[in-house]
């Protein structure tokens, strides 16, 4: 990319990794930020370099824990009070995202809260990718790019060449974005019926469709505890599955979600790196979307259209 001095991208802590990653496909230097914590757990936000009159671009998801979203917050209102001509949030993962309607009596909307924490501090443009719901997009008054996983996802399906390939639902919410997978690559689509306890507990799970002899592929957006998709794996293996694989945008990978991927008949699981991934566990791969955002971000920048960009 040609360089230009009208822009600067900074990133928070837990995400510099990808945003060092992203100035490298844009050719440009990650700005420099510099974040004090205090003994008391408060953290304090600073530009290192004028940003009076660019246009800025924070890359950061707002996985857990909470600070994360808090330092997002603050590098918006420091570039809003150091004058930046336009603040644009780069959210690869939005956290919060499951709490996206009221399901029952008395509970919170986590997913608008946090857009309106976003709007408040004054951002003026968000890049995500693969919302947990679509309709969140609508929760903001100011543009909201939305992009897919799929971009990549999808390339690496087809250089695995897999035949009598499958793609499947882990529960029927995701049944859209399984069927466009399937839609794609020309192939059949199961779903998983399931039934949950409490969150982040499975009680019943029933395969609508025929696995046999099948490499099934599961697509989901992301992966929490793996309960859901480690077992939905052990039942299609269970019936007759030649393969099972998984994808899935996001790896929250909480709690025992590495011992149950590593102990189920799930050959490999494959996420983005929208979230750093720590622990190990040689059946997780993570394809880098990088170059995904700093295209996207070129195109911001140039006025261009980003629709392009979707494969689906």
């Amino acid at each position: 990319m040609k360089s230009n001095k009208n822009y600067m991208v900074f990133s928070g802590t837990a995400t510099k990794y990808l945003a060092e990653k992203i100035c490298l496909s844009l050719g440009c230097p990650l700005g420099e930020l510099q974040i004090t914590k205090f003994s008391d757990g408060e953290f304090a936000v600073s530009y290192e370099e004028s940003i009076r009159g660019r246009d800025i671009f924070l890359v950061q998801s707002t996985f857990p824990n909470s600070d994360n979203l808090m330092e997002l917050l603050l590098m918006i209102d420091a570039a809003k009070r150091a004058s930046a001509r336009t603040i644009n949030a780069v959210i690869p993962y939005f956290g919060w995202a499951r709490q996206d309607r009221k399901d029952k009596p008395r509970v919170s909307i986590g997913a608008k809260l946090v857009a309106d924490l976003l709007s408040v501090a004054g951002v003026d443009r968000v890049i995500t990718m693969d919302l947990h719901a679509d309709q969140i997009q609508g929760f903001f008054d100011v543009p909201v790019d939305h992009l897919y996983a799929s971009n990549v996802i999808l390339p690496y399906l087809q250089s695995l060449e897999l035949e009598d390939l499958v793609i499947a639902s882990p529960d029927v919410g995701g049944s859209k974005r399984a069927n466009t997978y399937a839609k794609y690559l020309g192939c059949p689509l199961v779903l998983c019926n399931k039934t949950r306890a409490r969150a982040n507990v499975v009680a019943t799970m029933q395969i609508i469709g025929d696995v046999e002899g099948k490499n099934v592929v599961i697509i989901d957006d992301m992966v929490d505890t793996a309960g859901t998709i480690t077992k939905a794996a052990d039942i299609m293996k269970a019936s007759g599955a030649k393969s099972v694989r998984a994808c899935a945008s996001h790896c929250v990978m909480s709690g025992p979600a590495s011992d149950r991927v590593q102990e189920s008949a799930l050959e490999e699981i494959v996420f983005t790196d929208s979230i750093p991934y720590t622990q190990r566990c040689a059946k997780v791969k993570q394809l880098s979307v990088a170059d995904l955002f700093a295209e996207t971000i070129r195109r911001v920048i140039n006025n261009e259209s980003i629709s392009s960009q979707y494969i689906v």
